[in-house]
């Protein structure tokens, strides 16, 4: 049964009755296409219109682009649908999720290496804010995984840290912030991410905890973020099998499915332990964690019978839908399952006042919210109280240009972006240049003879400091997150850190210290955006002191890190 009156809906009379004339009014095709958050690849206008038209799809989440194309696009959505959709975006660390114009605030982690728990409550206000101004009212975030597993290839900077009570506390404050905009969050990866060193997207992970173990971290954490009004929870493809096994005595080992299938976890744990009302959508249906599940054709329905409201993205849009509505007609779902999915689904959107709204989508002004003044200085503020001095043992700090004037920077993994901005290098030189330094970026056809062949007289008669800058991203579909060195035999790796002074700069991963252990000299600076090189550059000539905190273990458990 589903209280429309109580948490996270809070409907009153009239709005439950609306919520409930559209339900009755929807053919059978148009609630099972109110199950489907479909990717946003369609650009075409007579394309979009007629997916609309064809599927009536409950939700869509398009990709950041420039934002007045993407609200232009949301705006046509809105008014093409008999009912309003949920326009969904990864709104993880700030606008950026929607718009590549948008506020890049901060990376969770960076928000966590803060002590101040106002910059959690500004992400989520940014994030909502700006996306909200784009069109969008569902945020995919916050991600309320926890760092237990270092060598896990997904959560890393996505998640708040380890600590138990400060990734709740966090996301309580991120919550807070984006719902206050419109915007409904969804709390993620149910049962939970980062106890395994492996990606969902293309397995089936685990969440090895006990039950018991599970209830004092991950436990602890949504039970207080759905007492909060957290309005939706994203099913990742994990398997709990601790909990499958209480939950369902006499399970096997081969019936156990991760939590996108699982109906012990989604109505068990989730519904009746946890005491969720509202909306359960999966994680992306085609990842290979859910796929490799079984037959895709039974798959899908199976996930609505399991307890899940709606399934995110197809593989094909015809094939599935027909898959669901198939599964309907068979019986794996049944009439009152999907009943009670489409009223969660209407529920939630009426929660957000779209059945009510004349205007779901704002003018183009509104965007003059994205990278305005205040939230660029948030961003430099959560910069200057983030930015973590790992360690120091050589005590190099603070550098000076009549000390360190040369430098030679090796620069790892920074590109272009995808959306086209420069690498963050390229403002951290210019930063390094503007306070006296003569930085020169390493190229293997210029330098690499120097450290592979040269007397090491050579190396300290060019260069006073070697820094490495890494900009090392954590992707899905990138499975181990480690330094690759040059070849042959690492020409590029820090031999050298008792020959001249050797620092080390991240400003992706944190846990570079597992293959960089003889550097001496090590920050963290958590996102590669545009606020972190200048203030980096501050930190290191004594202009700023370092304020971060480590919100995860950077010396990986290995005690010869700490040197």
């Amino acid at each position: 049964m589903i209280d429309l009156k109580a948490k996270p809906f809070n409907l009153a009379d009239e709005q439950i009755m609306k919520v409930q004339q559209i339900a009755e009014h929807l053919t059978l095709e148009e609630k099972v296409g109110q199950l489907f958050c479909l990717h946003g690849d369609y650009k075409d206008t007579n394309e979009i219109k007629q997916v609309i038209a064809d599927y009536t799809p409950g939700a869509m989440m398009y990709r950041p682009g420039d934002s007045q194309q993407i609200q232009e696009i949301h705006r046509l959505i809105q008014e093409s649908s008999k009912v309003p959709l949920l326009l969904a975006a990864n709104l993880e660390a700030g606008g950026d999720g929607i718009g590549n114009d948008g506020t890049f605030f901060g990376r969770a982690i960076q928000v966590a290496a803060a002590e101040d728990e106002k910059h959690a409550y500004r992400l989520g206000k940014i994030a909502g804010a700006e996306g909200a101004a784009v069109g969008c009212n569902w945020a995919f975030a916050p991600v309320v995984d926890i760092n237990f597993n270092f060598a896990n290839p997904i959560t890393n900077v996505r998640t708040f840290g380890s600590d138990v009570s400060r990734v709740k506390d966090l996301a309580l404050q991120y919550i807070r912030g984006c719902q206050e905009e419109g915007v409904a969050v969804s709390i993620k990866h149910f049962p939970g991410d980062g106890v395994d060193d492996r990606d969902q997207h293309l397995l089936t992970s685990v969440n090895s905890f006990s039950t018991e173990h599970w209830d004092q971290t991950y436990g602890v954490v949504y039970r207080e973020l759905i007492e909060a009004g957290a309005k939706t929870v994203m099913v990742g493809h994990i398997m709990q099998p601790a909990y499958s096994r209480k939950l369902r005595p006499g399970i096997s080992d081969d019936e156990i499915l991760p939590g996108s299938l699982s109906p012990e976890l989604l109505q068990g744990l989730l519904r009746k332990e946890l005491n969720f009302n509202g909306l359960i959508v999966t994680d992306a249906t085609n990842m290979a964690g859910f796929s490799s599940c079984g037959k895709r054709k039974e798959l899908l329905p199976q996930a609505i019978a399991a307890g899940c409201d709606m399934l995110l993205f197809t593989r094909n849009l015809a094939e599935d839908y027909a898959s669901v509505l198939a599964g309907y007609h068979s019986g794996i779902i049944s009439a009152e399952r999907l009943e009670e999915a489409v009223l969660r689904i209407l529920a939630t959107k009426a929660s957000l006042g779209l059945l009510d709204k004349e205007q779901l989508v704002p003018g183009k002004d509104a965007l003059s919210i994205l990278r305005c003044e205040q939230h660029r200085n948030w961003a430099y503020e959560l910069a200057d109280e983030s930015i973590t001095l790992v360690k120091d043992t050589q005590n190099l700090l603070p550098l000076s240009p009549a000390a360190y004037k040369k430098v030679l920077v090796i620069v790892l993994g920074d590109v272009v972006s995808a959306s086209g901005k420069p690498p963050v290098s390229k403002s951290f030189i210019q930063h390094l240049q503007a306070e006296g330094f003569e930085p020169t970026v390493f190229q293997k056809e210029l330098h690499g003879d120097l450290l592979t062949k040269a007397p090491v007289e050579e190396l300290t008669a060019q260069f006073d400091l070697v820094l490495y800058f890494a900009n090392i991203k954590t992707a899905s579909n990138q499975t181990t997150v480690r330094i690759n060195w040059l070849a042959p035999m690492g020409v590029d790796v820090p031999w050298f850190v008792e020959e001249i002074p050797t620092m080390f700069i991240s400003i992706a991963n944190p846990y570079h210290l597992q293959d960089v252990p003889m550097i001496k000299t090590y920050i963290n600076a958590y996102t590669a955006n545009e606020f972190n090189p200048k203030i980096i550059v501050e930190k290191l000539v004594g202009k700023s002191p370092f304020k971060g905190i480590n919100p995860i273990d950077p010396f990986c458990g290995y005690w010869d890190t700490k040197q």
